[in-house]
């Protein structure tokens, strides 16, 4: 279903980091800095110099979990190390020396944040639209049912380029003006370049999992694997 209105709420000027899916069981340790001793005090004072004890790292963005382990659960191999905040119509891609495997899309509407996944590796993030209250997107695991660059709604007659059809009655993933002032009848939608990309890597029958809120620490996963 397509169709763009106000969305009651929207928090304003909210800015978004990027985000990703992760497997259930995996988990990361932190690890705590310790510069050096200082220079010892001249020989008259002989108590020891403290060690001075490093900030703690700044914590990472959150990514997506599914909601439950099984076939929704995967290995993330990296994530992409974004250097700013996505504002609402921007998008961030790096498939660059990324190899060929399967393709995972992960949305978290909580984070209003869509990611693909290409062998594990996060190639794109881009914040979205999605359903309203009165027209809610649903959350699980959808795979992709069809595509159509150039799909027209039959319930609104609106234009929805580069559709991916989610489920039967008609939530798609879609190119879309996307501001955050703005929400969908059920469907997610993503700037238009974005959603060019993600068609063309997408696939019929690929998963696209769209959780709520449920996060994990993504610390030492920025960068090459």
């Amino acid at each position: 279903m397509d169709g763009r209105f106000g969305k009651a709420g929207a928090v304003g000027g909210k800015l978004l980091f990027a985000g990703a899916l992760g497997l259930l069981a995996f988990q990361m340790s932190g690890r705590t800095a310790t510069e050096p001793a200082a220079a010892p005090s001249p020989p008259a004072a002989k108590a020891p110099a403290p060690i001075a004890q490093a900030a703690p790292p700044p914590a990472a963005a959150p990514v997506a979990l599914p909601a439950a382990a099984g076939d929704d659960a995967f290995v993330v191999r990296r994530v992409l190390d974004l250097k700013a905040p996505l504002h609402h119509g921007e998008y961030a891609w790096d498939d660059a020396g990324v190899p060929q495997g399967p393709i995972v899309i992960t949305i978290d509407l909580a984070a209003e944040m869509l990611s693909i996944f290409r062998d594990g590796y996060e190639i794109g993030a881009a914040p979205i639209l999605y359903g309203a209250d009165s027209k809610p997107t649903p959350l699980g695991t959808f795979p992709i049912l069809q595509k159509d660059a150039h799909h027209v709604s039959n319930l609104y007659g609106a234009p929805m380029p580069y559709a991916m059809r989610l489920t039967n009655d008609g939530v798609f993933v879609h190119a879309s003006e996307v501001s955050w002032d703005a929400a969908t009848h059920g469907c997610i939608g993503v700037p238009k370049p974005f959603a060019q990309k993600l068609f063309a890597q997408a696939r019929i029958g690929d998963k696209v999992i769209i959780t709520k809120g449920r996060m994990m620490d993504v610390s030492g996963l920025r960068g090459p694997a």
